[in-house]
């Protein structure tokens, strides 16, 4: 009897790596999986189950555990981002506003499962309420999570029963790289990449108060997998370097950085039929033996492939739009040279520039769900208020970190 309590008796508790990693794994692959006949998109963490969190500034993992199974997961990490900004007025009438941003300590919630057969016993609020305590412990005013808006067991968890609320919907725009390259018209636009503290001043200058724009940008631009931040300026624009761009810029200019999540984990879509596989093969061939034609094909996203996240991206100016799309033509190139299958990006469903990014819809999500929620009360609002309850602006700064 004492055994067969201590197997049913739920423990949550902090991720051992040496120990839990290949139960974490089967208990991710069980989640994964589709219906019988269905398609299902699998994701491998190459080992690592912490590696969407571990470059974070401070993150935890906790697992769920009855006797020796692992039913359930979770993922948290904390950082300092913008939530706001105050207007500053110059005494120079001459002068442009200047902007300030407001920051705050915000948590994010991501990558909870709960094993099929353990399903609507609580394990799911548990993980969320014990994580919330690690975020207010230290020092976290806010948390959000983000999931699909077809995703109702989720959306249900964090709305009904942890009292988030639905904040912002952006849009994950999905292009796949083809067996071509394609054209960045050189002639008409140059593009210059960025040294990492070169790219760290551009987006402090011009980005620092977009919502969610992280206070550790230098740590993002330095990673590893950071692939470069590349500017777009017209040809014959004379570069004498970024304090003269700031100082001096183009009439028109754009900016974005690439992240090579290939690295971190792949991706893979199981369950297609034979022929689907048969027509994307094809096209790939067409493609492959007429690249002048610049088909767009399908690639092989039946064996597992790496995904090139786009962020950061912004621009000013009335051809701003056409330089995006040349550097999104430049990242697609970059991830053709790194085998990934994918570019992706996300941006505010209000974004200015959201239509220049080249994306296949059947592909993209028109409306990520994030919800947040407030964890403490007892501080001063300043000049903010409850971010909850702000407007959406035209602009979000997505961390690649934790896409």
């Amino acid at each position: 009897m004492e055994e067969e309590m201590r197997a049913n008796m739920l423990v949550i508790r902090e991720l051992d790596l040496n120990k839990d990693t290949p139960r974490v794994e089967e208990l991710e692959r069980g989640c994964e999986a589709g219906s019988s006949g269905e398609m299902s998109l699998f994701t491998d963490l190459l080992g690592d189950p912490i590696c969407r969190i571990r470059n974070s500034p401070s993150f935890l993992m906790l697992v769920a555990e009855m006797g020796k199974e692992i039913v359930g997961i979770i993922r948290g990490c904390i950082k300092v981002v913008s939530c706001g900004k105050n207007i500053t007025r110059p005494s120079n009438e001459d002068s442009d506003l200047k902007f300030k941003p407001i920051c705050t300590k915000l948590a994010y919630i991501l990558g909870l499962r709960v094993s099929a057969s353990h399903r609507r016993k609580g394990i799911g609020l548990k993980l969320v309420n014990r994580m919330e305590e690690w975020f207010r412990r230290n020092g976290a005013e806010y948390s959000y999570m983000a999931t699909e808006l077809d995703n109702k067991a989720s959306l249900n968890l964090f709305t009904q029963k942890c009292y988030y609320t639905k904040f912002r919907t952006p849009s994950i725009l999905v292009q796949p790289v083809f067996a071509h390259r394609v054209k960045t018209h050189r002639s008409r636009v140059t593009i210059i990449e960025l040294t990492p503290p070169e790219a760290e001043t551009l987006y402090r200058h011009q980005f620092s108060a977009t919502e969610f724009f992280p206070q550790d940008i230098d740590r993002i631009v330095e990673n590893k997998l950071n692939v470069g931040t590349f500017l777009a300026v017209p040809t014959g624009f004379s570069w004498m370097g970024l304090d003269r761009f700031l100082s001096k810029p183009p009439e028109s200019w754009a900016v974005l950085s690439a992240w090579n999540c290939k690295e971190a984990f792949t991706l893979e879509i199981k369950g297609a039929s034979l022929a689907r596989r048969l027509a994307a093969k094809a096209t790939r061939m067409v493609d492959r033996a007429l690249p002048w034609l610049r088909i767009p094909s399908v690639p092989n996203f039946f064996r597992p492939f790496g995904l090139l996240f786009l962020y950061g991206l912004g621009g000013q100016g009335p051809r701003a739009d056409k330089m995006v799309k040349v550097l999104c033509g430049h990242a697609h190139n970059v991830a053709r040279e790194l085998g990934c299958g994918v570019v992706v990006t996300e941006v505010a469903s209000q974004e200015p520039l959201r239509l220049a990014v080249p994306h296949w819809k059947r592909l993209s999500c028109a409306e990520d769900v994030w919800c947040i929620k407030r964890l403490v009360e007892d501080y001063s609002d300043g000049s903010l208020g409850d971010w909850t309850k702000s407007p959406p602006g035209l602009s979000i700064f997505v961390d690649p970190r934790e896409f």
